[in-house]
């Protein structure tokens, strides 16, 4: 979900979600007259100072409230947070509106506070404002760490997590599984580190070596992002080269991490409870990559054309962040359109080789929009795309998945800024493959 302020003479924050349905809204602090302007009708039980908020702030996560109050109000009503008045509408057509013919007046972000102590005084470019250092590494950001060739250069390290398994069943507990094996992979292509410690201490520390190996005329083939970002920045009127290096680099680890694992950790969980869907993807690493390969490449999930439909369906269902962060708007500007997909919450991959074959996640097909659209896209979303392929397709590869006792997976899910499961997923691994698959690799 994207929220908007408006720093003009109505003050208008919008909200976007993308779980099942898109949810629109704007807030708004009047500063004038402004009864001659037509208002959607507010939903019940709001409460005196705080509105709304006690209805998002329960067990279930905001998103869902959300959409039911959508289905109680209709496709468009308003709500207070707190003092300010927002407009909900569950609409992907006015999703697309917003970000596209309207992108410009969203771009910014408000003054918050978390950006303020969490984001190196808004350093970072999640929660930069709009303007010279956001476009700035936003560039950076898009041409020199994330761009295709970049990707390309580091694909190695993608491809390097691996693991080996003797012939026992064990008890896994996926997400921290998907968890470690992420992180792995960030931080090596961020930082050529494998190990995490303690955030702005361990960054100063991270940049003080990259620095003293600069200085040394230490030759690195593979330079990684803090190394590319030394070489290009500069101190600016914001923001010291130092900051904006480290803010950038912990931005990179800190949104790709927990997001992909959740992904993955909803992906794994749709499947075991839709069997035939499951065996589709084992038929498919069958056929193109067979029982006698271990590891697969990036170059191997071009054929999974089931897999990448997997992949998007559990975008759909289960978007790992379904609030996202806050814009502001910064002109005046009008939104209209309604829109209702069939069938949103049924888990069907088919979805995406048939009727829907043509939709890419890349922000312009807004009827699914994970990583956001406009000029504040997510900007990691190839890298996200490519491991998240990567890393499902080796670990479906590699292994056979049994809930305990054979029981449904729970997919209930819990509150936060991502999506993550509400109860963990334990499963027993055992192998997929031949033995002698496992042990021409140790």
């Amino acid at each position: 979900m994207d929220y908007f302020h408006s720093v003009t003479a109505t003050s208008t924050v919008a909200i976007i979600a993308f779980p099942l349905l898109f949810l629109f809204s704007f807030l708004w602090i009047s500063r004038g007259n402004t009864n001659s302007k037509k208002t959607a009708p507010e939903a019940g039980g709001a409460w005196p100072i705080i509105g709304h908020l006690r209805l998002l702030g329960g067990p279930q996560p905001p998103h869902i409230s959300l959409a039911n109050m959508a289905d109680k109000y209709g496709r468009i009503f308003t709500i207070k947070l707190g003092v300010q008045r927002a407009l909900v509408v569950s609409n992907w057509e006015v999703a697309k509106e917003c970000l596209t013919i309207n992108d410009k007046a969203f771009a910014t972000r408000p003054n918050l506070a978390c950006a303020e102590l969490m984001g190196y005084h808004k350093a970072m470019i999640g929660f930069a404002p709009y303007g010279p250092h956001w476009r700035q590494m936003r560039k950076f950001t898009t041409i020199e760490l994330l761009s295709n060739h970049r990707l390309n250069l580091l694909k190695h390290v993608r491809e390097s997590e691996k693991k080996s398994s003797n012939s026992d069943k064990v008890l896994v507990e996926m997400k921290r599984w998907f968890r470690d094996v992420t992180l792995n992979v960030i931080l090596r292509i961020v930082l050529m580190k494998k190990v995490a410690k303690d955030l702005d201490q361990v960054a100063e520390e991270w940049l003080r070596e990259h620095k003293e190996k600069r200085a040394e005329n230490v030759a690195n083939s593979e330079e990684d992002f803090m190394g590319v970002l030394l070489s290009i920045l500069s101190d600016t009127e914001e923001h010291e080269a130092d900051t904006i290096n480290k803010a950038t680099s912990l931005n990179l680890i800190l949104a790709a991490e927990d997001t992909l694992s959740i992904t993955m950790t909803w992906a794994l969980s749709l499947l075991l409870n839709n069997r035939d869907a499951l065996n589709k993807v084992k038929q498919e690493l069958d056929i193109y990559v067979g029982k006698d390969k271990l590891l697969l490449i990036e170059s191997d999930t071009k054929n999974f054309v089931y897999l990448q439909s997997v992949i998007k369906e559990t975008l759909q269902l289960y978007p790992a962040a379904p609030l996202s962060v806050t814009h502001e708007a910064i002109e005046d500007c009008s939104v209209s359109g309604y829109h209702v997909s069939a069938d949103p919450l049924e888990f069907r991959p088919e979805r995406f080789i048939t009727t829907h074959k043509d939709i890419v996640v890349r922000g312009y097909d807004f009827e699914l929009i994970p990583f956001s659209s406009g000029r504040r896209m997510c900007p990691g979303y190839l890298f996200a795309l490519k491991i998240l392929e990567l890393t499902l397709a080796n670990v479906l590869h590699w292994f056979e998945f049994e809930t305990p006792s054979c029981e449904i997976v729970d997919m209930r899910e819990s509150p936060g800024l991502t999506n993550p499961k509400a109860t963990p997923l334990e499963v027993h691994i055992t192998p997929r493959l031949p033995t002698f698959v496992y042990q021409s690799t140790n």
